[in-house]
């Protein structure tokens, strides 16, 4: 069974990882020593708290399986459990690249049907 994570980026730093056929992950990440992922319930306030109001932004959809040992779930806000990368993430583990749009309001727009 396919376990879906998530990842929120810049366009720009999308197209440099698909050159690359790897994100090494945003400055954020970089500090952090692991590459941040939500869940779909998660994704919400993740982009409220870490994207507010940036646009140009993309949704990785990621195949958590294909991550191996390397994706570990660990205690964050709340004690709920997010997906880390503790290594880069490779593009052939990416099934959908979507369109993060903000609505009038500031927040963003997520595509229907994410599990």
């Amino acid at each position: 069974m396919t376990v879906l994570v998530y990842k929120i980026c810049p366009r720009t730093l999308w197209r440099e990882a698909e050159a690359e056929g790897r994100l090494q992950g945003s400055p954020d990440d970089l500090a952090d020593g692991f590459i941040h992922f939500s869940t779909a319930d998660q994704l919400a306030e993740t982009a409220t708290r870490h994207f507010a109001g940036q646009h140009d932004l993309v949704l990785l959809a990621v195949d958590g399986a294909a991550l191996g040992d390397d994706l570990r779930w660990e205690p964050s806000r709340g004690g709920d459990l997010f997906p880390h990368l503790y290594a880069p993430l490779p593009v052939t583990a990416v099934r959908g690249v979507h369109d993060l749009p903000l609505r009038k309001d500031g927040s963003h727009a997520f595509p229907a049907g994410l599990r």
